[in-house]
């Protein structure tokens, strides 16, 4: 069972749903430490002046705000502390959206609400109203001392809570150059759009994160288990660093592209997975090619 973050209630209108907020995620990422290849000792981190590269004591250590290119307004650790948010212990809903209507680019992390102090009914009371309305409900929540907005989403037997970015985290798109949304002012002819569109249903599945997994840990993991059972738990041992003959991704002709990848029923999209065949042959009837993808040798990296 995860740690419990806090307690306490889900807030609309004068409902209240007591609830317990579990982190929904897990780090599953491979971690290294830096160690003295001498001797094998943890290798730590002093704080520095950055202009004299002296070493600072935590004692002559304040924070600052940087309001113009060097220039800082120092504040104490008291004063941040009175502009936090107080912590309520509430998921305050403040409206109910449109799940559709909530981008991608908005989710930052998720966390699981279970229902506390015997809201089991008016737990999936709400749950269930929001599954048959489509909406989410958009919230304010106080957590790690800091306010977030937040999303309430049904997911299965449970409530999500996703803590979402505030509107000025996400960039906006035209800080960027992106080709024209006008297929045709973007260069895009329409048989190449219907072919793209049939290898999207080619390789369409269904989702299931269980297909999918980590290969950079396994391999990692995988070492670690070769050194340990080898004995050589302090030593570094020298990696044949060869690799497989990838194809470039510089094809001057979009469309042939597209007819290769229909050939071949797209590209796996995992290690392992097999192309399924197409039963049309959408090839030049000359049994030509118009180009040829230039190959190259790529060397992957292991630690």
């Amino acid at each position: 069972m995860p740690h419990m973050i806090w307690k306490g209630a889900i807030s609309f209108g004068l409902v209240h749903v007591p609830v317990q907020l579990y982190p929904a995620t897990q780090s599953e990422k491979v971690g290294f430490n830096l160690l003295d290849k001498r001797s094998m000792d943890p290798i730590g981190y002093k704080q520095i002046n950055k202009n004299t590269g002296k070493e600072v004591t935590r004692d002559n250590i304040v924070r600052g705000f940087e309001y113009e290119k060097g220039k800082y307004v120092v504040m104490t650790d008291a004063e941040i502390r009175a502009a936090n948010p107080e912590s309520t212990q509430t998921v305050d809903i403040l409206a109910f959206v449109d799940a559709p209507e909530i981008s991608f680019l908005s989710l930052d992390t998720p966390y699981y609400l279970a229902p506390d102090r015997k809201g089991e009914k008016v737990y999936a009371l709400l749950r269930d109203a929001l599954k048959d309305t489509g909406k989410v409900g958009i919230a304010s929540v106080v957590l790690h001392n800091k306010q977030h907005l937040a999303a309430l989403i049904p997911v299965g037997p449970a409530l999500a809570l996703n803590t979402l970015r505030w509107g000025d985290e996400v960039r906006d798109f035209d800080q960027f150059k992106f080709p024209d949304e006008d297929t045709k002012k973007a260069g895009v002819t329409p048989k190449e759009l219907e072919m793209a569109k049939r290898l999207i249903d080619d390789m369409s599945d269904t989702w299931d994160p269980a297909k999918y997994h980590d290969t950079f840990k396994d391999d990692i993991m995988a070492l670690v288990d070769k050194k340990v059972k080898q004995g050589k738990v302090a030593e570094v041992m020298k990696i044949d660093e060869g690799g497989e003959e990838k194809a470039s991704a510089d094809i001057l002709d979009l469309s042939e592209l597209l007819k290769r990848s229909l050939k071949k029923g797209g590209a796996p999209t995992r290690r392992g997975a097999k192309a399924a065949p197409s039963d049309d042959d959408t090839g030049d009837e000359s049994g030509e090619e118009t180009a040829r993808p230039a190959r190259k040798t790529t060397r992957r990296k292991r630690a």
